[in-house]
């Protein structure tokens, strides 16, 4: 069995469609699989909390993602797609587990340290406990497999930490402990004008990141502002360290073609960085279009994309039911 996530938003990146997205479709042929639109953990971003929000928009982010797993390949027939909210055990479970982590593990995942930092002094303490939110997410189905994106593989640490724990503390196998699963390619997107770090679909200056909607002419201009290198003649190779910005962009290319990054350093041999964005363009635009198109086509369906929430949470929340059960036949 497999689980996933993604927060809603209608601004996805191809970071988020690269490193998790792209792959639902085939994971479905191999696994029992659950995937989640994480509403609960959308909230830890101040201006979800502080500044009054029209009920509509937050119904309008959250049918907008799940039109965008719909046109990724997601078959709600085949998989449980359900809204995190919609299942009570989940907030449940996750103050249990509260009283199951200690305060410096969770002081020390990296991107509490990283987003605190970028918050000043308002920072929610959401921010702080969000992994054990996503332990408990996780833990609830009996998952054996967790996809994820690079940035989440300590959360999946933790979550694995937490479980062992509580199965040891009460010599029960309640919690399954799950493996996680990363890509090869394309879990490592970075930012187009900063290489140093994440492409985020949060990040003020919207010319750093790709969104799965953007249309054609918006890519190729963004692509065009991208960050290279000012080496004369053009080195196109693969290089973090010293070419940070080149790098990124043959990543994203490997990944999108599904090319090894080493057969497109001898494609682009003597080539200029004009040709290698050229060719990110149309490639780019060869794969969103088909998906923007079926996104639009769902999109317009509003009653049965709630039917599809409801079928989704009603499961769901019948095997939540299960482990909370389970917990609580040791902690009573």
């Amino acid at each position: 069995m497999l689980f996933s996530a993604v927060q809603p938003s209608g601004l996805l990146t191809i970071a988020n469609y690269l490193g998790v997205l792209c792959h639902w479709k085939e994971m479905q042929d191999s696994y029992d699989c659950i995937y989640c639109i994480a509403d609960l953990h959308a909230m830890t971003a101040k201006k979800k909390i502080y500044k009054k929000k029209n009920k509509n928009e937050n119904i309008k982010t959250i049918l907008d993602t799940l039109a965008l797993y719909l046109a990724c390949g997601v078959d709600p027939n085949e998989s449980i797609v359900f809204l995190q909210s919609q299942v009570l055990e989940h907030t449940q479970l996750n103050w249990i587990l509260n009283c199951y982590t200690n305060l410096g593990e969770l002081f020390r995942m990296t991107q509490f340290k990283v987003k605190s930092k970028n918050e000043n002094a308002s920072i929610n303490s959401g921010l702080l406990t969000y992994p054990i939110l996503m332990a408990s997410d996780i833990l609830l189905y009996d998952v054996d497999k967790v996809l994820v994106g690079e940035d989440q593989k300590q959360h999946i640490e933790l979550t694995k930490k937490i479980a062992r724990r509580v199965n040891g503390i009460y010599s029960k196998e309640i919690f399954t402990i799950p493996s996680v699963v990363i890509t090869k390619s394309g879990s490592r997107i970075k930012s187009l004008l900063d290489p140093t770090k994440k492409m985020s679909k949060s990040d003020f200056n919207r010319n750093s990141s790709i969104f799965m909607l953007d249309n054609i002419e918006l890519i190729n201009k963004k692509f065009a502002k991208a960050v290279t290198d000012s080496e004369n003649p053009a080195n196109i190779s693969f290089n973090k360290q010293k070419k940070p910005g080149v790098s990124n962009l043959l990543e994203i290319l490997s990944a999108l073609k599904n090319i090894p990054i080493i057969e497109l350093e001898k494609f682009f041999l003597n080539k200029t960085y004009l040709d290698l964005k050229l060719m990110i363009c149309q490639t780019v635009k060869n794969k969103l279009l088909p998906i923007q198109e079926k996104y639009f086509l769902y999109r317009k369906d509003e009653e049965y994309l709630k039917d599809i929430l409801f079928r989704g949470a009603t499961k769901a929340k019948k095997r939540a039911k299960e482990t909370i059960k389970r917990l609580f036949s040791v902690l009573n």
